[in-house]
């Protein structure tokens, strides 16, 4: 058992170290990150990731929204398997890098420093986050796409990033298409900020 548990902190370790050296995209253009994406791929050194999400997650909808003080508005749902919908809002702020931004989130109680590591925008961005909570760090990598069918070579750009970023293989997941929500529905979540 001390053998796993030494094997899991080195992973964690690595990873958090892998992603501190994590830089966003040179020549990252906010406006361009406008719009509707899809969640596509999901990845986490999260230990409790394989446990209890990988295998009920699906496809969900972002919508990101540039402010005018360069930060970005961000809306995330998707349809959980009991016909509900799951939502989360966050507001990342920019900081003096284009492409990184911070955010907490008030949800999960932790702070959040996402940088947009590669994007082709009418197909694909990669979003790495690290987030921080009591001292203690995850790797998050998502790759959003503009349509629900992704190719196998941007699996693959998806997934060696993962792995360069310390995720074990068994922790990133390309998700399954989910149902959608109405456009009533999207028209709430995207002006509501109680959640």
């Amino acid at each position: 058992m001390k053998i796993v548990e030494l094997k899991i902190l080195c992973v964690l370790f690595f990873a958090v170290c892998a992603s501190a050296q994590v830089m966003p995209m040179t020549d990252f253009n906010l406006g361009k990150m406008a719009g509707k994406w899809y969640l596509v791929g999901f990845a986490t050194n999260a230990k409790h990731f394989v446990k209890i999400y990988k295998a009920d997650m699906k496809m969900g909808t972002a919508m990101m929204v540039p402010t005018e003080d360069g930060d970005l508005d961000l809306s995330y749902t998707h349809l959980k398997s009991d016909g509900s919908c799951f939502s989360l809002k966050n507001l990342a702020e920019k900081t003096e890098i284009p492409g990184r931004f911070v955010f907490h989130n008030k949800r999960w109680g932790n702070d959040n420093d996402m940088r947009v590591v590669d994007a082709k925008y009418d197909e694909y961005a990669i979003v790495h986050t690290i987030k921080t909570k009591e001292g203690k760090s995850e790797v998050l990598n998502k790759l959003h796409s503009r349509t629900t069918e992704i190719t196998d070579d941007l699996k693959e750009k998806f997934r060696q990033f993962c792995l360069d970023t310390g995720i074990l293989k068994e922790n990133i997941a390309i998700l399954t298409k989910n149902g959608t929500l109405s456009q009533s529905l999207w028209s709430l979540i995207l002006y509501n900020n109680s959640f």
